[in-house]
């Protein structure tokens, strides 16, 4: 028999890059299927963060993070004693085509892939020890060109491999590890298109489904993948953008 609910009570997640966006509408829906839920974010606090910026810290526990730097990766590690989930949603993009400088392409690249592996490889034993999951966000432009942000896509590109390999790694340790790669989402990240009508109406128009996607459409796949409901998911990284590549 099927267990259709998707009930995470007595679970911890911890949510990298937590406290707005995809990340933040994540930590919520987990928070609302009852478990306990850790989110990081760069600010000092969580009143530092407006509920207007797509942010609610409700019932969340936050931590500040610079995910690209490694030092303090290892430092939030120490503050877990277990851990049932861990999704990495961390991310940023340069735009004006500041990408193509050698240092910022490098920047781009620490934190949309470099602490991803930090991440998981700080986490690993818990996660083992857990029999849990490792859900990794990464973005439709892992499978096709973003002529001005090279850094952004080669990173997203390299978390969809970075999916398949850990996925296939980790699998004989009872670790699931898979993926989530958006569309077009209304974020603060995405504000450059959403904010502009000429950009947004010209996108709205490619999606067969003739919208712009929402935090809460990602919330939901990743809770799915986290939970029994993906048992046998392993390694995959699921589009979700409205039909936009196809």
């Amino acid at each position: 028999m099927i267990d259709t609910s998707i009930d995470f009570t007595g679970k911890t997640v911890c949510i990298i890059g937590g406290s707005s966006g995809i990340g933040n509408a994540t930590a919520q829906a987990f928070h609302g299927c009852g478990a306990e839920v850790h989110v990081t974010g760069t600010r000092a606090s969580e009143a530092d963060y407006d509920a207007g910026e797509g942010s609610d810290l409700t019932g969340l526990v936050y931590h500040q993070l610079d995910a690209g730097d490694d030092a303090a990766i290892v430092a939030l590690r120490q503050k877990f004693t277990r851990l049932d989930i861990l999704v990495c949603s961390q991310g940023m993009v340069l735009y004006k085509r500041a990408e193509f400088e050698p240092e910022n392409f490098a920047k781009v690249v620490q934190v949309n892939l470099n602490s991803l592996m930090t991440c998981a490889g700080q986490f690993y034993d818990l996660l083992k020890e857990a029999k849990g999951s490792l859900v990794i966000i990464s973005s439709t432009a892992a499978f096709h060109a973003t002529v001005g942000n090279p850094g952004y896509n080669a990173s997203k590109a390299g978390a969809a491999g970075l999916t398949r390999t850990l996925g296939k790694a980790w699998a004989p340790d009872g670790i699931r590890v898979n993926g989530v790669a958006p569309g077009l989402i209304a974020t603060k990240m995405t504000k450059v298109t959403t904010d502009n009508p000429k950009r947004r109406d010209a996108t709205i128009r490619s999606i067969p489904l003739g919208r712009i996607g929402d935090p809460d459409d990602m919330a939901g796949l990743v809770l799915f993948l986290a939970s029994p409901l993906a048992g046998y998911i392993v390694g995959q990284t699921i589009i979700a953008d409205g039909g936009l590549l196809l």
